[in-house]
Formats: C-alpha cells, sequence, structure tokens
C-alpha cells in the first residue's frame, strides 16, 4: 500500500512538472503567436493585462487577506509611475538608471502607503472605503495642480519622452533580430512584464502563508480576536497597507517606461 501511494505520489509530481513545464512554453510563445494571428496591438493589451495582474495582487493583500475596503489603491499605481517619470524624463533633466528608479519607486509607495493606513486605523467598512476613496483622489488632483507656482508634475498635460525600461544596457524600446526572429519592443515588455507577474503571485503565495499571512486573515476574521491572541493590529495593518502599496509601486514605473507618457487622467479611480 506504501509503494502504492508513493508511486501515485511520484505520478502526480511528474504530471505537475510536465503540465508546469507546457505552460511555460504556452506562455514564451505567446505574444509571437499572438502578433501573428491578431496583431501587435494585441500584445500591447496582454502587456497592460499582465500590469493590472500585479495591481490585483497588491490590492488582494490589503482587501483580500486583510480585509481593509481600500478603493484609493489607484493612488500607489500613480505614486510609482510619478517617481519613476520625474526622474526619467525631460521633465528635470535627470535620467537615473531604470534599475534604480524601481526600487525608489516601491520606497515612495510603500511611505505612501503608511501615510494612507496611519489615520486609517480605527476606521472599518464604508468608513473606511470612503476616506481611501478620498485619498485616491486628492492624490490625483495634486498630481493635476502641481504645475504652479513650481511645475513639478506639468499639470493635465503629463510627463513626455519618459525614457524606457533598460536591462543590462539593453534598452526595451528597440526592436532586436535573435536566430531570425523578431523581438518588438512590446514582445521585450512581455517578458519583463510577465517575470514581474510570476514574481508577484510567488511572493504572494509565500505571504498568504506566512506569520504576517495568518495575522492579516485573524484581523479579516475578528479583529478583536486577533487582538486578544495577541496579535499587534496597528502593525499589521500599517505593514499590509505597505506592502499592498508597493506592489502597485512596481507596477506604476513599469508602465510609465512602457507608455513613454503619463498624465492623471491615466489613474482615475474607474
Amino acid at each position: 500500500d506504501v509503494i502504492s501511494r508513493g508511486r501515485a505520489l511520484m505520478s502526480d509530481r511528474r504530471f505537475a512538472w510536465a503540465a508546469g513545464a507546457a505552460v511555460a512554453v504556452l506562455l514564451v510563445l505567446l505574444p509571437f503567436v499572438v502578433d501573428a494571428w491578431l496583431g501587435r496591438a494585441w500584445v500591447r493589451i496582454i502587456d497592460v493585462a499582465l500590469l493590472f495582474v500585479m495591481l490585483g495582487l497588491g490590492l488582494n493583500i490589503v482587501v483580500g487577506f486583510a480585509g481593509l475596503l481600500d478603493l484609493g489603491y489607484i493612488a500607489f499605481f500613480a505614486v510609482g509611475a510619478y517617481a519613476y517619470a520625474l526622474l526619467a524624463s525631460p521633465q528635470f533633466g535627470i535620467h537615473w538608471s531604470s534599475l534604480a528608479l524601481l526600487p525608489l519607486g516601491v520606497l515612495v509607495a510603500a511611505v505612501f502607503g503608511v501615510l494612507l493606513g496611519a489615520p486609517t486605523l480605527r476606521l472599518r467598512g464604508d468608513y473606511l472605503a470612503i476616506v481611501t476613496l478620498g485619498f485616491g483622489e486628492i492624490i490625483r488632483i495634486c498630481l493635476n495642480n502641481l504645475n504652479r507656482p513650481i511645475n513639478i508634475t506639468n499639470g493635465p498635460q503629463g510627463i513626455t519622452l519618459i525614457d524606457p525600461l533598460a536591462v543590462g544596457g539593453v534598452a526595451l524600446s528597440k526592436t532586436y533580430t535573435i536566430a531570425g526572429l523578431t523581438i518588438a519592443p512590446v514582445h521585450s515588455y512581455y517578458f519583463v512584464f510577465l517575470a514581474c507577474a510570476v514574481g508577484s503571485i510567488y511572493i504572494s503565495r509565500r505571504l498568504e502563508d506566512s506569520r504576517i499571512g495568518r495575522a492579516w486573515i485573524a484581523i479579516r476574521e475578528d479583529e478583536l480576536a486577533a487582538a486578544s491572541m495577541g496579535t499587534n493590529t496597528r502593525n499589521v495593518k500599517l505593514l499590509a497597507f505597505a506592502m499592498g502599496a508597493t506592489f502597485g509601486g512596481v507596477a506604476g514605473g513599469l508602465f510609465a517606461s512602457f507608455q513613454g507618457f503619463i498624465s492623471p487622467e491615466s489613474f482615475t479611480v474607474l
């Protein structure tokens, strides 16, 4: 009986590895197949969808794990995008490396996450949703009006000529030919976004099974019971806002480098 169970387990593992390899091959070929059959515009749509996967995973930490109804999550997406754009464009004449700007966007978004979470620790349900919704609108309105008296964000005109993402000195905005295969910018960005989305899924799953993840879930189910069992609900809630914001910050920086142009209208509530 033990031998048969072991064989069944080995068979299941082999099937899982085979299925994973098949999915990996499919994901690698997907942009080229879609480009050939449906056109390059659909590859661009897939790229944006991968960014939204990252946003969904970040929002799931706040709303899904911790049970904090955050309707202003788009603010962290905007903060990450503007942190990248302001330091990688002619706006300030600064052109930092994208590999340095993405972590900076993560840090800035995490700080804004804590700034949002700190005043809302005692709020729950609809009241928390209203405050976070207002926070998202405040960020967008500030970005829309910070063009006077000192022009910081260029107001409603947005920021243009944002530097593209560069990995190892290779700019993703250029077209490359490898072994007769043409790799357009949308293909290059697809693989970077795919890697980031897979990494986000892995981090999210690991967080869910961690001690912090269990504390978030305990707060979601019954905050009073979680506090009575020794959970520091204040710190855990702030960590949920900060951790969720980091996903939005990364996605925002990648979005700015991908689009090459951002404006406050890109970060509306809808």
